[in-house]
């Protein structure tokens, strides 16, 4: 028996003494029991409350026999396809099928089926009839109203009508599943469960509802008009706040679909007690055989201070799935789970990250949102920031500091990312020297993601000079500091709203700033997400204004390769989009140019020197200036760099 773990067997049940568990938990993921994978915190949050939870992870899904394990649980099944949405878990934005998953045993793919949460609930379907089934998670949360599924470029059904589910919970359910299971252990039918805010369920259209609608929308319009879908999801968008959102009403035929307003989010009490829970804080050990579970390594000693982001770029789900309002854990909370990891037998003495959705934010952006929530007609920080948030970084400095004394702490390091226009607003620079000097390990991770300002504005992201600033101040204060450490800017081809002239003002921008680029994302459609919708719809669902969108395959590339210019096997497509753009003066090879002329049809007459030189052999070395010169960079984590 695993001790400590939550039975991940019908023996490691027995043994435990239970005759059936209360709820059996379904993941897509192997089981982790640590504070970043959401199983484990509902599962635990469970437990303490004093039911029995038993997981069923990664079952055989090909038949109901692997939902048998346990029997009938006492009062119903949860479901979740993991971490993050099963599509997204199996294909890259090219749509070509992944070679690992990063949360299963040894990292091997096919451990969790297409579209998991689906296929989980109709075995279930099949195994126990109408047994009670809770649906949740990333991709429940972000498929729960009638939704773009980029993989199969159709408008889909919510994700609550295909799974035959009774209820599903969105956003963060530690409080949404301790109502459902109080509920249910009193004895009320899981259809009668109507009024747990953070649920959406499907109900005949005259049943009563218990919370006053916003609007209500068809399906079978919605998949149809691009501009009633984008509408729809304005009005979704709007909605998700617990102070201020309405419920809101997708008919499906004979049936509707429900969302009850949002659930409050846990105040800083109930976060601190909830990652107190006796998390085990490392993968079951039934997975030693395989190497363990790859996804542990990022997290095992790092540290979530917070949830929710009013950052709220458009292409990011945070906002629809945790919401756009910040709660913290306490200082004294954060320092007891830091002396948790410094007694782990492998600690090194580094904590690899303090963070959660946005490094930096402690507190709501300002005291309004507190009164009466989030506003729905702009955002905290872009185009610009309103004149009513407040940037303080003194108590996160606080807390760093405080976790910086424990006796086994060596260092501690930020890498889940600095909110870079919120920390310019900073009127004390005394957090921004203090994480110059301490806390960045050579690079600092920040997103700039572009340089045009269209397309910054459809990402809902600030105008490229305050990254300026930002990258400027922080090499004035490192050449203070006497340090060589550099900016590592998470960049961005190809979403609504760029083309193939933003991507060459945005390929300038980098060569007249040096960097060179070692990793670009594609945009990547996913579900919950404002870009999403106009990558489907043409439309900003924010304002209903028009957006230029770049679906063609080969036109990405062409995007893609104007971001790494300098890459020799990029050079037939910078040529290409050069020459569609007329520019053809940046083709040649004078310092202003961005790729040579296409090399002469060589002849055996050519010497071995002179094609090793035009080759790839030299725009190799020259684009090792990315490398720190006494440390390889990890190619992985770089993505560029100021010389």
């Amino acid at each position: 028996m695993a001790d400590g773990f939550l039975p991940i067997s019908k023996q490691e049940m027995i043994e435990k003494g239970w005759d059936r568990p209360d709820f059996v938990y379904v993941t897509g993921d192997a089981y982790v029991d640590h504070p970043s994978f959401g199983v484990s915190i509902i599962s635990r949050v469970l437990e303490a409350a004093g039911f029995r939870v038993a997981i069923l992870s990664q079952p055989d899904y090909k038949s109901a026999d692997a939902f048998r394990e346990y029997g009938r649980p006492r009062l119903g099944f949860l479901v979740t396809a993991g971490n993050i949405d099963s599509m997204v878990a199996h294909y890259t934005a090219a749509k070509k099928k992944r070679t690992s998953d990063y949360y299963s045993p040894g990292g091997k793919i096919g451990k969790r089926p297409d579209r998991a949460t689906i296929v989980y609930c109709n075995r279930i379907r099949e195994a126990f009839g109408d047994v009670p089934i809770i649906i949740g998670g990333l991709e429940a949360s972000l498929r729960r109203f009638a939704h773009y599924d980029y993989w199969s470029d159709s408008i889909r059904r919510s994700i609550l009508v295909d799974s035959r589910a009774d209820i599903l919970t969105y956003g963060m359910g530690e409080n949404i599943l301790l109502r459902i299971a109080t509920l249910l252990d009193k004895g009320v039918p899981i259809k009668k469960i109507r009024d747990v805010r953070g649920t959406a369920y499907l109900c005949h259209p005259e049943d009563k509802l218990h919370f006053e609608v916003a609007a209500e929308f068809d399906y079978n319009e919605l998949k149809n008009d691009n501009k009633k879908y984008a509408e729809a999801f304005g009005v979704q968008y709007k909605n998700q706040d617990s102070i201020n959102g309405k419920a809101i009403v997708e008919r499906y035929d004979s049936k509707i679909l429900v969302q009850n307003p949002p659930m409050p989010p846990l105040e800083r009490e109930e976060l601190d007690r909830v990652y107190a829970l006796p998390y085990m804080r490392t993968y079951h050990p039934i997975y030693e055989k395989d190497g363990g579970v790859p996804a542990i390594a990022e997290v095992r000693f790092s540290i979530t201070h917070n949830r929710g982001c009013f950052g709220a770029c458009n292409f990011c789900a945070l906002a629809f799935h945790q919401g756009r309002t910040v709660r913290s854990r306490s200082i004294e909370s954060v320092v007891e789970e830091a002396k948790k990891i410094s007694a782990l037998p492998d600690f090194k003495g580094y904590i690899h990250d303090v963070g959660g959705p946005t490094a930096n934010f402690r507190y709501p952006a300002c005291d309004k949102q507190l009164r009466d929530g989030v506003c729905s007609s702009r955002k905290c920080l872009a185009p610009t920031p309103c004149k009513n948030i407040k940037a303080d970084h003194t108590e996160y400095m606080k807390m760093i500091e405080e976790i910086e004394k424990l006796p086994r702490i060596k260092k501690v390091f930020i890498r889940s990312g600095i909110r870079f226009d919120y920390l310019m607003l900073d009127k004390s620079d005394a957090f921004f020297r203090k994480l110059v000097r301490d806390n960045v390990s050579g690079q600092l991770k920040v997103a700039p993601e572009h340089c045009s300002l269209p397309v910054l504005s459809c990402m809902g992201k600030p105008s490229f000079d305050v990254y300026e600033s930002f990258r400027d101040k922080f090499f004035k204060i490192t050449k203070e500091l006497g340090k060589e450490q550099y900016l590592v800017p998470y960049l961005m081809s190809s979403h609504p709203g760029s083309t193939l002239g933003d991507a060459l003002e945005l390929a300038l921008c980098l060569k007249r700033h040096h960097y060179a680029p070692e990793q670009v994302q594609d945009y990547y459609p996913t579900p919950g997400t404002a870009s999403t919708v106009m990558f489907r719809t043409g439309i900003d669902p924010m304002t209903m204004k028009k957006v230029y969108v770049a679906t063609d395959y080969h036109e990405k590339q062409l995007q893609r390769a104007l971001l790494q210019y300098n890459r020799p096997d990029n050079a037939p497509l910078v040529r290409e989009a050069l020459i569609k753009l007329h520019r053809e003066d940046l083709i040649g090879n004078t310092p202003d140019c961005l790729v040579r002329p296409e090399a002469p049809t060589r002849t055996t007459t050519h010497k071995p020197q002179a094609k090793r030189q035009n080759g790839k052999y030299t725009d190799k070395k020259r684009s090792t200036h990315t490398q720190n010169k006494n440390k390889p960079a990890s190619p992985k984590r770089h993505a560029g760099k100021k010389r």
